[in-house]
């Protein structure tokens, strides 16, 4: 694929340039990045463009959903926009009647309005949204001035950064001896598609595959919204993501272990952590928490084979202890639990038979098969880009200008977010912000990681335009 685009009429060459930032990607990544860019410096020739397919920012995957049962898991205190303004996030709930707990868990909507609302407040004719999909990303003849050619549908346009902040994909196809689940009616693959939940019979009986924190927030639609319904959840784990304790007041910052380091080695000194606490009374909680700031550096530590075998082995244990769930949600899933109306298996899925109004379903430790109206595939962001149908990745790949992460959970950066091309040489202005990152620095999905990765990507972006810097 090859697309030809000359800079704009109205762009020049010399100090005088705008310098145009393209941020692709509207969900908390882009905005994220959006809002640091803007804030960093107030000259009229720094330009953003944020590309959002829906055409509306602040929502993306994680805030995108209208249930309001869908709540954030972390605490409101946690959520600020701005590292250097902690409580952001708290004086925006005050000024917008919402809780002002910090200990609070907020709708995942109402943080959606919260990222609109302060990219609002920072919006002039500096900031630019344009609704459509980036089909394309090409770069320019440096003769020509350089910078990148992004395509969307039959319109080109020019910018001189790209931030690539597209978030998490949708989940990993389900497969069954090899072969892909076939499309069909009771086959619902988008598990945030929530008007196809609701139109499911008030009696369904629904598999879902998968027992992360967005096959919760599938599960409290289905059973919340319909009375009857009967809900199966069935991963290999079986494992549901913990609960976060209703006030934590404890720390325990562990020490970081020195020298060589293998995954096992790293288990076993969390594991020793948490017996240490639990002698002088604090939670394993505490201890999970209080490795946060280290995790990025250990996973760098980690040689490739054993972050491979923290994959495999010990990544799930993590994931639910460091990814929990709202006090209040765990209460509603353990009430379903206990009325009967759901039920946890491991072992996984193990066939599927398609019965036209709905499917034989053979999972976990079933002993029998069981006839479901519909599965819903909640088993995660399919994050490999080698096996992306996506037609931006397709495009970026066939032009060298991105590569997978050794471990493909997304693209191949810097520990700064610079984007290393298919030749393994970064790409000058091309940078990545969220998920795409989670190869590189492992934990690259939450608030917290992502505005720290946003201010330093709008740091360089800035240094690079050579624009006045706001003190």
């Amino acid at each position: 694929m090859t697309v030809t685009a000359a800079p704009p009429s109205n762009a020049v060459t010399g100090s005088d340039t705008h310098h145009t930032t393209a941020i692709v990607g509207g969900g908390a990544s882009g905005v994220l990045t959006a809002l640091r860019l803007l804030g960093a410096s107030t000259d009229p020739r720094l330009r953003v463009e944020i590309h959002e397919a829906s055409g509306i920012v602040g929502r993306g995957v994680a805030y995108g959903t209208n249930d309001p049962r869908h709540l954030l898991n972390v605490r409101s205190r946690h959520m600020s926009a701005f590292t250097d303004v902690p409580s952001d996030l708290l004086d925006w709930a005050r000024d917008t009647g919402r809780s002002v707990d910090p200990q609070a868990f907020l709708p995942r909507l109402d943080f959606a309005a919260y990222l609109q609302d302060r990219l609002a407040r920072v919006a002039d004719h500096r900031l630019s949204i344009r609704a459509g999909r980036v089909e394309d990303v090409a770069p320019l003849d440096p003769a020509q001035g350089g910078g990148f050619a992004l395509r969307t549908g039959g319109v080109v346009s020019r910018a001189d950064d790209v931030v690539l902040a597209y978030g998490n994909p949708r989940p990993r196809p389900l497969v069954l001896d090899g072969d892909e689940l076939p499309p069909a009616s009771w086959h619902l693959s988008n598990p945030w598609d929530l008007a196809a939940l609701r139109t499911l019979p008030d009696d369904a009986t629904i598999v879902v595959v998968g027992t992360g924190l967005t096959a919760v927030d599938t599960v409290i639609t289905l059973l919340a919204e319909g009375a009857g319904r009967r809900v199966v959840m069935v991963s290999r784990h079986g494992m549901l993501p913990h609960a976060h304790v209703a006030q934590q007041s404890t720390a325990w910052v562990p020490p970081v272990p020195s020298g060589d380091l293998t995954a096992d080695l790293l288990a076993d000194h969390v594991a020793e952590q948490v017996a240490a606490a639990a002698r002088q009374g604090v939670g394993w909680r505490a201890v999970v928490d209080g490795l946060r700031a280290a995790t990025p550096s250990l996973w760098l530590r980690l040689p490739l084979a054993e972050r491979r075998r923290f994959l495999d082995v010990h990544a799930r244990a993590w994931e639910v202890r460091r990814h929990r769930m709202a006090p209040e949600v765990a209460a509603r899933l353990q009430g379903y639990q206990d009325d009967g109306r759901l039920s946890v298996l491991s072992g996984g899925l193990r066939s599927v038979a398609d019965r036209g109004d709905g499917c034989l379903v053979r999972a976990g430790q079933l002993q029998v098969p069981l006839h479901a109206s519909a599965i819903v595939n909640c088993t995660g962001p399919a994050t490999d880009i080698t096996r992306s149908s996506d037609p931006l990745l397709l495009a970026l790949r066939e032009r060298g200008l991105v590569r997978p992460d050794p471990l493909h959970l997304g693209l191949d950066t810097t520990v700064e977010g610079a984007v290393v091309g298919d030749d393994g040489v970064v790409v000058p202005g091309l940078h990545a912000v969220g998920p795409p990152r989670k190869g590189i620095t492992w934990e690259s999905t939450a608030i917290p990681e992502i505005r720290g990765q946003a201010a330093e990507v709008a740091a360089t972006i800035v240094a690079r335009a050579g624009v006045r810097v706001t003190r």
